[in-house]
């Protein structure tokens, strides 16, 4: 049995949670959000909570993690309708720098071309000097577009140069040794 997945998902004022066949639909302040509910996990939606559940009837062994993964998810989704979600980036080296056109960012990273990054629906981004800051509504959509900027300069471990996450720590190498 998960301990997480037995903690009820607080509703707040103004979000609207409803189960269309097994799609959980949340809608609130920020936006709308749907997410496919496995067929082991039971939803019970009452005025001001979401209480999570696991079939009893097919005893699985994964039975109490999908109770906690679901539950987490549908947490999320809340969250996401009513505050939103935030990541930041930040862009370390010489010459390196960032801008916003459109629904794209386009990056400066030290190769022979600019690299043009298109925002998928539903993430914005603001660029001040160095910094990077992603906002959106789906958590998950958020971090994979976090790790897919990420990954176009991901910082090295000589010179820390690349993109890295705000609170990222970059373990250091030493360089060559000098001749002596």
């Amino acid at each position: 049995m998960s301990r997480i997945g037995k903690r009820p998902v607080p509703i707040p004022q103004g979000v609207q949670v409803k189960m269309e066949d097994d799609v959980l639909v949340v809608k609130g302040p920020k936006g709308e959000l749907k997410r496919k509910i496995h067929p082991l996990v039971k939803l019970s939606i009452d005025s001001d909570k979401i209480h999570v559940s696991v079939d009893g009837t097919r005893k699985r062994k994964d039975a109490g993690a999908l109770q906690g993964l679901f539950r987490v998810l549908v947490d999320n989704m809340v969250t996401g309708v009513t505050k939103g979600f935030e990541k930041n980036l930040e862009i370390v080296g010489v010459g390196y720098r960032a801008e916003v056109s459109g629904d794209a960012v386009v990056f400066n990273l030290g190769y022979s071309h600019p690299i043009n990054f298109k925002l998928p629906k539903g993430i914005e981004a603001r660029v001040e000097r160095t910094k990077i800051t992603l906002s959106g509504i789906d958590k998950e959509l958020l971090g994979q577009t976090a790790a897919n900027i990420r990954a176009l300069r991901p910082p090295e471990p000589f010179k820390g140069k690349g993109i890295k996450y705000e609170d990222e720590v970059i373990r250091r190498k030493a360089g060559k040794a000098g001749a002596k």
